[in-house]
């Protein structure tokens, strides 16, 4: 095949190739780690019982390879749990059972991913509004009093930590003005009004740290985009200028932005841990923390899975995006 269809099925291709080193990666750092895997899964307060029924669930006996290929099985077959006292089918796509609460670790991970992505899509928004509207901003009034104050505070945004902004916009917004309340997360679909009124401040809380990277980045793509011959050639035939930096000298500058964007969306969703606690949001990123503090090996290793997804797919997504917003990129 050849053209965009040609190239959405090469990057379908090398999608599913890069998520299956980052599977055998995952398997490989948590489960061939040396000492007792079954103990450790198990955790410390665990009988000898117990600790042997994990080590046959997890088919300690059998090879390293062998383990993982029934791991992959069961992401693509579903596969069977002993509880202790009954059989429990985890179906296609399983990615364990947690030994905490023996809920399957999809189901576990499904209860909070809307969390997070409600948290990272919102924030989204904010940072590529706020940040790419700066960007265009300063490098249009390059040299002038507007692009210093501009720079100053991207400079201090990229300085201060999430935390720092997040508390100091409850402090003030929600404390001293009380002009929101202290974040609860509401479902959307329960009311969209309050899911929203809610996350305004954990939204500008990440957006803000993340507009700061972007509008340096959008300066900077901008500056060098309208040095280029073709905005000279627009200029000259008498094109306006607010036309020739929106329309023309914007569109070229977008690739590096939406190549940071798709990396800052796919982290985000497991990176937003400070965030959310702060804010007390029940997400993909709480609930990480605590699997690994009570060691609960397979929930870790799916959500690191289901991470490393998103962070795949935003960049593949990207990789389409490229050829829509810039014509000189090149299908390869």
């Amino acid at each position: 095949m050849s053209g965009f269809g040609g190239f959405l099925l090469r990057r379908a291709v090398g999608t599913v190739i890069t998520l299956l080193a980052i599977s055998v990666i995952v398997y490989v750092v948590f489960y061939a780690t040396p000492g007792n895997v079954a103990q450790i899964t198990c955790g410390p307060r665990c009988s000898p019982e117990q600790v042997h029924q994990v080590a046959q669930q997890l088919r300690l006996d059998d090879p390293l390879w062998v383990r993982y290929w029934h791991f992959l099985q069961g992401m693509v077959a579903g596969q069977d749990y002993s509880t202790g006292t009954s059989v429990e089918h985890c179906a296609a796509p399983c990615l364990g059972l947690s030994y905490q609460t023996d809920q399957q670790v999809l189901t576990l991970i499904l209860t909070k991913l809307p969390v997070s992505l409600s948290l990272v899509f919102g924030a989204m928004v904010l940072w590529l509004v706020l940040g790419v509207g700066t960007g265009v901003l300063s490098a249009w009034r390059r040299g002038r009093f507007t692009e210093r104050v501009l720079t100053a505070f991207t400079l201090a945004g990229w300085a201060t930590p999430v935390f720092v902004i997040g508390l100091v916009l409850m402090i003030v917004v929600c404390g001293e003005l009380q002009l929101l309340p202290f974040p609860q997360y509401v479902n959307l679909t329960d009311d969209p009004e309050q899911w929203a009124w809610n996350l305004l401040l954990p939204w500008l809380s990440l957006a803000l740290i993340e507009a700061a990277a972007f509008a340096r980045l959008t300066r900077a793509a901008m500056l060098e985009t309208l040095a280029e011959d073709h905005i000279r050639t627009f200029r000259a035939y008498g094109v306006a200028e607010r036309a020739v930096v929106g329309r023309h000298a914007l569109r070229g500058a977008l690739a590096p932005v939406i190549a940071l964007n798709a990396n800052n969306v796919g982290s985000a969703i497991g990176g937003a841990v400070l965030t959310e606690t702060l804010f007390g949001l029940p997400g993909i990123g709480q609930e990480l923390v605590h699997a690994v503090n009570v060691v609960d090996l397979p929930v870790v290793v799916g959500m690191v899975l289901v991470i490393g997804f998103f962070v795949v797919l935003a960049n593949a997504l990207a990789d389409v995006l490229y050829a829509v917003a810039d014509r000189r990129v090149v299908l390869a």
